[in-house]
């Protein structure tokens, strides 16, 4: 049997964007061939899309490290590098993908076939081509691509159903669940037998609803109380719940207790889960007399706040079918009227991947020499693009700088003649002449 894995978190990086190729003509009677360098390829992207035949994230557990191809750098006679292929992630339809820094949702992938891009490639850079002029007739630089994107993400599996059983471990849900649907749970006198959301469907009439035995809950389960959290979350997507409830106390607890327990669990949870409609299943009311003090006791209990009690047997199929008919009837009206979504704060992508401002300043820092730092998104682009053996490439790089404003930034802290600048591992000296 393998194992439920609802949670994962992965790094995904999307591909380099192809560096622009510095290349000339170099055709017979062709001697002084202008400059043909081609752009580079688009880096590739990290796709991840919800695919059917997936039902668990047990793959995320030994890879975690995902990573789309490069851009080609552009090559000689105006020629394009090949973009990078992009990278598809599946996982089960009802996974929730979050920006792990923020625990901000970028896309819930409910259906099969949903995707969304989490990481977009990098741009190819341009070739030597795009800097002729008709100062530089043979510029011996070109642009690099810029980097991908690294991208910390956390995946989250939830159930998904239309009717959702709750209620304490050990109360029966699993046989309500193999005796109403086509599923085949394993079924224990085990306190946590469940330990995943076994779903079945079941079958009424001329249509049918998914149902989910939602993994016992405890007290305490809204802090994370055994593993309260991951059973809790299962519910959200559920439209209806079925609270399951053994009436007679056969494990010597109190039905009334334990109905109030799991109702002020699911409402400490949030999300709406308290709000759902719900039936209550009084289950075992074999092992009592159903017209006896008890059983009588707890149904005007809980009609008294306002939910419709149901006897039950799962084992035997005792009142199975008019619990399924009340539940597929409530789904129909929920699906007539649905409930207002609760408000989700979403990934940003556009404010994420945007070189604003900040991406073109240039940083100015010293360091413990005393040499004067540079720093800064689109520096290090051209940096990166910098031919050190050619003086127009370095002219290029040096005109960046002063057009920043860093210049006047390092007089202002005292920039001399002959004082070092640094960018990454280079160096060079000062002269007002650049």
């Amino acid at each position: 049997m393998s194992t439920f894995v609802d949670r994962a978190n992965i790094t995904i990086q999307s591909g380099k964007g192809g560096n622009g190729a510095v290349s000339f003509r170099r055709e017979p009677f062709v001697p002084d061939g202008g400059p043909d360098g081609g752009d580079g390829g688009k880096g590739g992207d990290v796709i991840i899309q919800a695919d059917p035949n997936m039902r668990t994230l047990m793959d995320f557990k030994y890879s975690s490290k995902y990573k789309a191809e490069n851009g080609q750098d552009g090559m000689r006679k105006k020629c394009f590098g090949k973009k990078g292929k992009d990278l598809i992630i599946s996982v089960p339809p009802g996974t929730v993908v979050l920006d792990t820094a923020s625990g901000k949702v970028m896309k819930d992938l409910v259906e099969a076939g949903d995707s969304f891009v989490a990481a977009r490639g990098g741009k190819g850079g341009k070739g030597n081509v795009h800097y002729m002029n008709s100062v530089r007739q043979a510029p011996n630089f070109a642009e690099a691509g810029t980097e991908g994107i690294r991208r910390e993400i956390t995946l989250e599996l939830k159930a998904i159903a239309d009717v959702g059983l709750v209620g304490f471990p050990n109360v029966g849900k699993s046989s309500l669940l193999a005796n109403a649907t086509r599923s085949n749970p394993k079924i224990a006198n085990y306190h946590f037998t469940t330990l995943q959301p076994n779903l079945g469907v079941v079958q009424l009439y001329d249509t049918s609803f998914v149902m989910a035995d939602i993994a016992g809950i405890i007290e305490g389960a809204h802090e994370g109380l055994g593993l309260g959290l991951r059973f809790l979350k299962h519910i959200e997507r559920t439209k209806v719940l079925i609270h399951v409830v053994d009436v007679a106390g056969s494990e010597g607890r109190d039905p009334k207790e334990d109905f109030d327990k799991i109702m002020k669990e699911l409402a400490l949870y949030g999300r709406n889960v308290q709000k759902k409609p719900m039936l209550v299943a009084a289950n075992k009311v074999d092992l009592i007399d159903e017209d006896g003090p008890e059983y009588r006791a707890f149904k005007e209990y809980v009609e008294g706040k306002g939910y419709r009690v149901f006897p039950l047997s799962a084992p035997i199929g005792y009142g199975v079918k008019e619990l399924m008919d009340a539940a597929l009837l409530t789904l129909q009206e929920v699906e007539k009227n649905p409930p207002e979504e609760e408000e989700v704060e979403y990934f940003d992508f556009e404010q994420d991947e945007a070189q604003g401002p900040e991406y073109r300043e240039v940083h100015v820092s010293r360091g413990e020499d005393g040499a004067f730092e540079l720093s800064g998104g689109q520096l290090m682009k051209i940096f990166n693009s910098t031919n050190f053996n050619d003086m127009g490439s370095l002219r290029y790089l040096y005109k960046y700088i002063e057009n920043s404003g860093a210049v006047e930034k390092m007089k202002e802290m005292g920039l001399e003649e002959e004082d070092i600048i640094r960018i990454n591992d280079f160096e060079f000296e000062f002269y007002d002449e650049y």
